[in-house]
């Protein structure tokens, strides 16, 4: 399969594998195809055991070529946010002794200039996004390709996180058969698609009610600003479920799907639901509202710790309020919950597409569009991270032949003094030769 106009969004999270199969169809991102399976060897967000992830990453892949009808070879995985660290970053190269043209090999190389980090053995590069490029001086520039200069600078954003967690992650990739066609940190994925303009620009929240954790980032001027990874999540609300109604796990979790209520307020005290109770032969009655009072117990822990790191960077003072999104996201009552929780306005993000509508889609959705809607600049940056210089060549290529073919139709028409006699003549014959050319062109 030639990916060129096709992506692939692999989310590896706690409870589920997610894989969502898209087609860039004039800008427009079309699912064609969905797998979604059990997840094994994850663990709060982070593959614990690389084989058995390989195998569910395996199973969910198949599932979507099934849907899609198409083989599946690259694919864009989502990184988890945990211990991320983000921070500045410039790197500066010289261009030549004289000025000459900018070209992509350089915009390549100045990323990788930024990239010299004295980080800690344990750490490594997650990503590196540009705020803007300087040339000689002059600064706020988004492309430098084609400008003129002998200097070329980039100032930046850098983020860097376990080498732990990306090694794991590629290599559970690879063993599944698959190639890594690129990264994305997943909070900055989600924010791009679940904020609007204004949200993104004034500064918004999204917390991520995942399986294993819940994740806040804060979106402020179109950058990730800031990352707070709670580690409990949708399975610790199941585990309390079971726990408390001496129930199996699996019980547990399709009573949390079933008759949850994020907000015992909302929950009813009459009505009940069989509940099988290990060591019983008949099964219990329960109330929704008894039910909901354990969800919300554990979702109050999870929110209060969040509020008090959103508190400590001023986070909850944004215009943008919350946006919540994730599994746990779908839990009726949710948004009141969130809302008296944090004292901001809260609402749930679900993805429109028809299949996907439950917020644990989020992210599988979130990594194709981001990836799908990266410039060739931001590729070009990407592309230092690994090693890659094939794009920068191609991209210099193309650019060199748009410039030679607008050279070529902006030179003079060379031709000979004529008399004015042949002159309207001449003209009416070089009117007709460009009629011929443009119809030609066009057809």
């Amino acid at each position: 399969m030639d990916n060129s106009g096709m992506y692939v969004g692999l989310d590896i999270g706690t409870t589920s594998i997610k894989v969502i199969v898209a087609e860039n169809v004039k800008g427009q991102m079309n699912v064609i195809g969905v797998g979604n399976e059990r997840s094994n060897g994850v663990s709060r967000g982070v593959i614990v055991d690389i084989d058995k992830a390989a195998e569910a990453i395996q199973r969910a892949v198949r599932q979507a070529e099934e849907k899609a009808s198409i083989e599946i070879h690259d694919v864009i995985v989502g990184i988890p946010a945990n211990m991320l660290k983000i921070e500045p970053c410039s790197g500066m190269i010289a261009i030549d002794d004289q000025s000459r043209e900018i070209t992509g090999r350089d915009v390549r190389t100045v990323a990788n200039a930024a990239l010299i980090q004295s980080l800690p053995p344990e750490r490594e590069v997650v990503d590196i996004l540009a705020d803007e490029f300087v040339v000689d001086g002059f600064d706020g520039i988004k492309d430098p390709r084609g400008m003129v200069g002998v200097r070329l600078e980039i100032h930046g954003t850098l983020f860097t996180g376990p080498k732990t967690i990306m090694h794991n992650t590629r290599k559970a990739v690879e063993q599944a058969g698959l190639n890594l066609r690129g990264t994305v940190i997943n909070p900055m994925a989600q924010g791009m698609m679940v904020m609007n303009d204004g949200e993104q620009d004034f500064g918004t929240i999204l917390i991520d009610l995942g399986g294993g954790q819940a994740t806040a980032a804060v979106i402020h001027d179109h950058q990730l600003k800031y990352i707070d990874v709670d580690q409990e999540g949708g399975q610790f609300i199941t585990k309390d479920i079971s726990v408390v109604l001496n129930t199996s796990l699996d019980s547990a979790e399709k009573l949390k799907r079933d008759y949850g209520y994020a907000d015992a307020t909302q929950a009813s005290d009459e009505d009940e639901f069989p509940v099988d109770v290990v060591g019983q032969s008949q099964p219990t009655p329960i109330s929704e509202k008894y039910l909901a009072e354990i969800i919300e117990a554990r979702l109050d822990q999870i929110f209060q710790r969040l509020r008090s790191n959103l508190d400590e960077v001023q986070a909850l003072e944004l215009p943008g309020g919350i946006v919540l999104t994730g599994g746990v996201a779908a839990l009726p009552g949710i948004t009141d919950l969130a809302t008296d929780e944090f004292g901001t306005n809260v609402r749930v993000y679900v993805p429109d597409q028809m299949g996907l509508r439950h917020p644990s889609f989020t992210l599988a959705l979130a990594l194709v569009k981001y990836f799908g809607g990266l410039s060739e600049i931001d590729l070009l940056i990407k592309s230092a991270l690994t090693g890659s210089s094939q794009l920068a060549d191609e991209t210099d290529e193309i650019r060199s032949r748009e410039a030679a073919q607008e050279a070529a139709n902006n030179a003079p028409v060379q031709s000979s003094q004529t008399s004015k006699a042949k002159q309207p003549k001449e003209k009416k014959k070089r009117t007709e030769g460009f009629r011929k050319f443009f119809s030609d062109f066009f057809d």
